[in-house]
């Protein structure tokens, strides 16, 4: 007969066994998973298709995968090779575009629901007279955030204004060129305007509004705008060569982004340097001095996922409920298009194709992207500044959705 201190013991080495079991294949998965990541982006810089990069990968709050790649500066304005080309640090700031949009703005609108300063079905008009006539009046917050409000998808503001007032009134004063509502049609003008609001409401400029309220009580201390007259010594990501993509959005009609009342020649102040630390958008740049809603934000991974952590934990901050996770979950419920407010939730998005249900993310034009799946506890926070490998033969940037995705595959493939 077997005594019981005997079966006590049999049994506590069989949980010891099959729990080192799980753990040794999850480390397993994990070395597997890092080998297939920089193999996945070490083959995009060997063949020249991005300069560098960097990622995180965390699941359950931990770290899996860390690590930066390549080169933060590869390319003069003549592309020609650096010499010495600069090395990539986990520590770089990128230029993450519109990611601005979800890391600043969405967020800085959160809290102001959150406060009850406003709603998000608050008429436009209540905050902004230009919009409280016409079409326009039917206009929401909700829509600006999810890009239905039948606004311009894209606008060179540079042409006609200097200044973010003159940048505000004049949006105001554009004509709609879709039905309220109807459908979906990504603006970056929303997100400009979705900044004017939270100026008017806080009484506050944007760029110190974000910062006392989201920024620093979040600890993303390198996390701003204009970071070259911040006062702080950070080490920056260089982007593009001036703005030869946006150029040709406003030369070459066969982009199909031409406006019609506006004349290509009657401006002529593009930058011809290597952009590093100049936000590359050129509505934010040279209509909004660096600052805008839609773009303009520089940041590094770490900082992201800072803010990536507070949205996987609905809201909280270590004891503290940071945004209400009643907030959150409002703004990352799908609407009719399949989206949420600010944040991209449609499984077709070619960055997180077919991601799990309540998959979110964004990304940004120079390459930065956030991808985040609640229901696996995982976040993916990766970071190409692909435009200084300079424009294709085509006169496109690479589309580093050929790295995002295999990337977020893999995660899903060995972390779940």
């Amino acid at each position: 007969m077997i005594k019981k201190s005997a079966l006590l013991t049999f049994f506590i080495l069989c949980i010891f066994s099959f729990s080192s079991g799980q753990n040794h294949t999850f480390k397993g998965n994990k070395a597997i998973l890092s080998a297939e990541i920089d193999s996945i982006i070490q083959s995009q810089i060997d063949l020249d298709k991005i300069p560098g990069a960097v990622i995180i990968v965390e699941k359950d709050g931990k770290v899996i995968h860390n690590k930066a790649y390549g080169y933060a500066a590869k390319y003069d304005y003549n592309h020609k090779l650096l010499i010495p080309a600069e090395k990539m640090t986990a520590g770089h700031l990128f230029d993450i575009a519109s990611l601005t949009k979800v890391v600043g703005t969405t967020t800085s609108i959160m809290l102001l629901a959150d406060r009850g300063q406003i709603s998000v079905d608050d008429a436009v008009g209540k905050y902004i007279p230009a919009f409280n006539s016409g079409e326009k009046k039917n206009i929401t917050i909700r829509h600006l955030l999810t890009h239905t409000a039948g606004l311009h998808e894209w606008y060179p503001l540079y042409y006609l204004c200097s200044d973010r007032n003159e940048t505000y009134k004049l949006i105001g004063n554009l004509p709609l060129m879709f039905p309220v509502g109807q459908q979906r049609k990504y603006s970056d003008l929303g997100f400009v305007i979705l900044g004017e609001i939270i100026e008017i409401v806080s009484g506050m400029s944007l760029e110190k509004f974000m910062s006392q309220n989201v920024f620093v009580p979040l600890g993303m201390n390198n996390t701003t705008y204009n970071p070259l007259s911040s006062g702080k010594s950070f080490k920056i990501a260089a982007t593009s060569h001036g703005n030869p993509y946006e150029k040709r959005m406003c030369h070459d009609s066969t982009l199909g982004f031409r406006i019609r009342e506006i004349d290509p020649g009657q401006w002529n102040g593009w930058r011809t340097y290597t952009l590093k630390g100049e936000v590359n958008d050129g509505n934010a740049w040279y209509a909004c001095k660096g600052v805008s809603g839609a773009a303009g934000l520089f940041s590094t991974a770490a900082d992201l996922q800072k803010l990536v952590d507070m949205l996987m934990a609905k809201g909280k901050v270590g004891p503290e409920q940071f945004i209400s996770s009643k907030t959150i979950d409002t703004f990352l419920t799908k609407d009719k298009f399949s989206n949420g407010l600010g944040w991209m939730m449609d499984p077709e998005n070619s960055f997180m194709k077919n991601g799990p249900a309540g998959t979110f993310g964004h990304t940004g034009f120079t390459g930065t992207s956030i991808s985040i799946v609640p229901s696996e506890n995982i976040s993916v926070i990766l970071l190409i500044n692909r435009q200084n490998t300079g424009l294709s033969g085509t006169g496109d940037y690479y589309n580093v959705n050929s790295v995002r995705l295999p990337v977020f595959k893999s995660v899903l493939k060995y972390l779940n």
